[in-house]
């Protein structure tokens, strides 16, 4: 089955219908309600809890306010419905793999797979390079559970305390523990971000990380090189001691470096093109064989039974791959690592994504996506340009919005059609929303990323910005590569990278 096979048209392909042309202004108003909506619901209603629903529920409401503006323009209900329902079957691709990251991960927590690259990834610290450690550490960790929250709220803490322990500055590690964690993060095919920038934008999973490299690679290796610089020039006292949590990891699950030719096979399939459902399905069954070989005990005891049989084994499994699960562990710095949501865990971004869908099929409906396409591209006349408003929008929405979700999805779905006007392949924009969008939440301390990872850092926004370099780089690459047509792909010229 090829991947094109589950993706119907792509949500910038969709007809624009032709009715009274509205102007710019008239256009801008259900997104300038939809701002001042959701600045209010997170600022002042729900904080951090705003993604639980609370934002979905104000998408809705901006497609309201949209449908409003339409109707006095003479668009018609069933016209905007129709809208939405194609913007919504454009997802259907995007809805179940999905689905499917949520039961890779959870087959991948009970098999060991992820405390494995945890236990292995610990054993790399050197007090000299330490700080480039933390940044690989984490990388690896959120590559692995596709969660930079729940990389610094687990092996971010004890990185830390062993920075506190070295005497090295907390906010240098922090930037150095954030940086790795939303590497890890972006480019992860388990990450939530990085399922829903494609889906925005009109591409696919895989084709997005490809391209993604292009600007995430340099931006990491400019940001090792400052760490290990730093590393070089700073005394430490006291030695690196990560024995206490090693040990909890080696005592809750059977530890085998065989565990990592699961991952391997995915990347395999990945670097082949193999379509994204094949190869997650794969990494999902492979996951689960692993399970029953090299974790009997939890698996059984997560289906609910007292030692491995067929019902066991099946219950188990089956239980991973679709709703809440957890290793067993006494070490309370474990106890979110060591949990996964199944598919049951992606329902929270996959109702963000169908009211995001609403929204954007009624303005797309009333024309009001059409009429910001075209002042953008009568302002901004260059491809940078484009660019530029891009990552400027992100930025405003993490500033103004407060959810790096939101920083993704507005400008997604409102510059779509000015990506294609301009002859520009949808991983272009899939991968601006990245770089400028999900890294830059966490440098924002109003923001929901912000709030949480320095609450659970224990160290302030404004003392781990400046060294938080990944994620202040990544924009100015991005931008960079546009000032200089690096890597920016074209819909109509196949052969011009």
């Amino acid at each position: 089955m090829q991947s094109q096979d589950i993706k119907p048209r792509e949500p910038q392909d969709e007809p624009i219908v032709e009715n009274r042309e509205l102007n710019i202004w008239e256009a801008l108003i259900p997104v300038f309600a939809l701002v001042v909506m959701l600045f209010y619901n997170v600022f002042f209603a729900y904080g951090d809890d705003a993604l639980s629903g609370s934002n979905q529920f104000i998408l809705i409401m901006g497609a309201a306010v949209a449908a409003v503006v339409g109707i006095y323009n003479k668009v018609s209900f069933n016209q905007m419905m129709e809208e939405v329902a194609e913007n919504i079957k454009s997802t259907a691709g995007a809805i179940l793999i999905l689905l499917m990251v949520g039961a890779l991960a959870g087959t991948w927590l009970v098999s060991g797979i992820i405390p494995t690259m945890i236990y292995y990834g610990l054993q790399v610290l050197n007090p000299t390079i330490f700080l480039a450690s933390c940044v690989i550490i984490c990388a690896i960790i959120s590559v692995a559970t596709g969660s930079s929250w729940t990389t610094s709220a687990t092996v971010g803490i004890a990185l830390i305390g062993i920075a506190d322990a070295l005497g090295i500055s907390l906010g240098m590690t922090a930037g150095a523990v954030l940086s790795g964690a939303y590497f890890g993060d972006k480019i992860s095919p388990l990450s939530d971000t990085t399922n829903l920038a494609p889906a925005m934008a009109g591409t696919d999973l895989f084709t997005h990380i490809r391209y993604m490299l292009y600007t995430t690679v340099p931006t990491i290796s400019v940001t090792l090189l400052i760490f290990i610089i730093i590393g070089l020039n700073i005394d430490t006292t006291g030695t690196a001691d990560t024995s206490q949590i090693l040990a909890a990891v080696d005592s809750a699950v059977t530890i085998s470096p065989w565990l990592f030719v699961v991952p391997l096979v995915v990347i395999v399939l990945i670097v082949k093109k193999t379509p994204p459902l094949i190869a997650l399905l794969i990494g999902t069954l492979l996951g689960g064989i692993a399970a029953l070989i090299f974790q009997p005990d939890i698996v059984a005891n997560i289906g609910g039974g007292t030692s491995l049989d067929f019902t066991s084994g099946y219950k188990g499994i089956m239980n991973a791959i679709t709703v809440d699960t957890a290793i067993p562990t006494d070490n309370a710095a474990l106890k979110d690592l060591f949990s996964a949501g199944g598919m049951s865990g992606m329902l929270g971004t996959i109702w963000l994504i169908l009211c995001a869908m609403v929204f954007g099929g009624v303005m797309d409906a009333i024309g009001a996506l059409s009429a910001i396409s075209k002042a953008l591209l009568k302002l901004f006349h260059t491809t940078f340009g484009l660019f530029a408003s891009t990552v400027a929008s992100c930025l405003a929405l993490n500033v103004t919005a407060s959810d790096q979700y939101l920083a993704i999805v507005v400008p997604g779905k409102m510059y779509a059609k000015a990506f294609k006007e301009k002859g520009l392949a949808p991983e272009n924009l899939s991968r601006t929303l990245e770089d400028s969008g999900t890294v830059t939440s966490v440098l924002v301390p109003w923001n929901t990323c912000g709030a949480y990872q320095s609450g659970v850092l224990g160290v302030s926004v404004a003392d781990y910005f400046v060294y938080a370099f990944f994620n202040w780089m990544s924009p100015f690459t991005t931008l960079l590569f546009a000032a200089f047509r690096i890597k920016i792909r074209q819909l109509t010229v196949p052969n011009k990278a």
